[in-house]
């Protein structure tokens, strides 16, 4: 998925400012200013957009975990470099301390069945042998699926 978009979808889901959203960033090691925050939201053939690096969306997703359950002791988790489905979908279950059973409901309200033991290969180790890559689909059913969620 395109980064922008997951920070808008994220923003919309959570009922964020632009000022919350800057506070997140910063949070997460990031900071960004109002108008690259304006830059991030417009559409692609806008001529000043600007992409957001995987590295600036991993800061953000840091920075929402610790908004939404604090800050932990010791060393904060540095943002990756690169993302994949499988992360933001780890990230997004961690910053809102969902176990199994409540993704898997928030999956429904999307419309997507998903077991388990399907639902936990995305979450192992890539070199394990039952990792499976999230896609696309599955990412945007869940947060789809907060999104219903939040609006009950």
């Amino acid at each position: 998925m395109i980064n922008n978009d997951l920070l808008r979808r994220i923003s919309t889901i959570f009922d964020f400012t632009n000022e919350k959203i800057m506070s997140v960033f910063a949070l997460g090691q990031c900071l960004i200013t109002a108008e690259q925050l304006t830059d991030f939201f417009k559409e692609k053939d806008e001529d000043t957009y600007i992409a957001i690096s995987d590295l600036q969306l991993a800061s953000f997703l840091n920075g929402l975990i610790i908004e939404k359950r604090g800050l932990k002791d010791g060393p904060q988790h540095q943002a990756e470099a690169e993302l994949s489905n499988n992360i933001i979908f780890n990230k997004l279950k961690i910053a809102l301390a969902l176990k199994a059973d409540e993704v898997i409901s928030i999956l429904e309200l999307a419309e997507l069945s998903l077991g388990k033991y399907e639902l936990s290969a995305f979450f192992r180790n890539v070199k394990h042998k039952h990792y499976r890559t999230c896609s696309d689909e599955v990412l945007s059913a869940f947060l789809k699926g907060l999104k219903i969620q939040s609006q009950q």
